[in-house]
């Protein structure tokens, strides 16, 4: 999974990436002094695994993971190459879903682009770039399907459905929201990568004080919520300030530090959970004496392309699939002892893997 943190400069972004990941990504109270793409790979927290890695006494335990994205503040006119312009929405397009990071608190000592804290604003200022950038994308294929489409009868609906996705998206109005008239349609608009046809997790970054109650007493974050529900988005709080602090202690002092803040888990923790949820991801799990691993699929993959994961010989040559349930394996203290139990199932080509089954898979080479 790979997520692009977006949002206006000095909103947090950068310390929210320097915290998600360590990457040591450059942090200043200016814009744009974030002048590459940053990029960091984060272990997605599963305690799962660490019992069935000494269960099985495995030689390495190997988690999901999430790849983050830093991308430099976008301002009014990226998209027309203002700011650092359209060579930083090209890595959002690479990204299955978008981290927009919003500011959330008042603070004289930290510039904002535009003088004042509006997040609703600033959200609407990077949706519209986002929405212009899908614009030029689109009269770009239309110039390239133009040229063939009165002896295609195939590329003139391309060309047709086109001029209503412009007119959608000049209209002010996100990919996401566009109505394909078929299923060939709704593939092609896929093929694009439009930046409004991603889903979105808006990360309200607030002070301290608001952590403890989840930032329902701060207006800001009110309006951010109401906005994310009304756009079919998540949303959560974070202190990006806070995680930095957090991203420097161990487990026992994480802990400690997050009880003293009154919550219950970190914005990371937070932030995988949102993410799982908007995408619809879920993870099964292999284990063995050479590897423990959870493999992350999208919720109601069946058993031959979960196999698939692994490798595509095992999708290929698929016969069989033994699941247990992580809950049974553990309570049983062994795949054999559940097997005697009856918690094994023999399952076929038809199976939906649920989140936490452990499986072996069965296939021919």
């Amino acid at each position: 999974m790979k997520l692009g943190i977006v949002g206006l400069p000095n909103v947090g972004k950068s310390t929210l990436f320097n915290s998600l990941t360590k990457a040591g990504a450059e942090m200043a109270n200016y814009p744009f002094c974030t002048i590459d793409p940053n990029v960091g790979v984060v272990s997605v927290p599963d305690e799962r695994l660490k019992v069935l890695g000494e269960m099985y006494n495995s030689e390495k335990i190997v988690p999901a993971v999430i790849e983050f994205v830093d991308i430099a503040g976008l301002v009014k006119g990226a998209s027309k190459g203002e700011g650092l312009g359209n060579q930083f929405l090209s890595h959002i397009r690479e990204c299955d879903a978008i981290i927009h990071v919003v500011r959330c608190f008042e603070d004289s000592n930290i510039v904002h682009v535009d003088g004042s804290i509006d997040p609703i604003r600033d959200i609407e200022t990077i949706t519209l770039e986002l929405i212009f950038s899908d614009i030029e994308m689109v009269e770009r294929r239309m110039a390239r399907v133009g040229k063939g489409k009165n002896n295609d009868k195939t590329l003139a609906k391309e060309y047709a459905m086109c001029e209503k996705l412009k007119a959608h998206l000049e209209a002010g109005r996100q990919a996401k929201t566009f109505e394909p008239e078929d299923d060939d349609e709704a593939e092609i608009i896929k093929s694009y990568g439009l930046l409004t046809s991603k889903k979105v997790i808006f990360a309200a970054n607030v002070k301290e004080d608001d952590l403890a109650d989840d930032g329902a007493s701060n207006s800001f974050v009110r309006a951010v919520r109401e906005y994310a529900k009304n756009d079919g988005a998540e949303a959560f709080v974070i202190s990006a300030e806070i995680e930095a602090e957090i991203a420097e202690l161990d487990d026992a002092e994480k802990a400690e530090f997050l009880e003293e803040l009154g919550v219950s888990e970190s914005g990371l923790d937070k932030l995988i959970k949102a993410s799982y949820s908007l995408l619809g991801l879920i993870s099964f799990l292999t284990a063995g004496p050479k590897e423990t691993k959870a493999w992350t699929i999208t919720r109601g993959t069946k058993a031959p392309q979960a196999a698939g994961k692994i490798h595509s010989d095992f999708e290929r040559g698929f016969i069989r699939a033994e699941i247990v349930s992580y809950d049974n394996l553990v309570a049983c203290g062994g795949f054999n002892q559940a097997k005697e139990k009856g918690l094994v199932r023999s399952e076929g080509k038809e199976y939906v893997v649920a989140d936490g089954d452990v499986v072996l898979f069965r296939f021919n080479v």
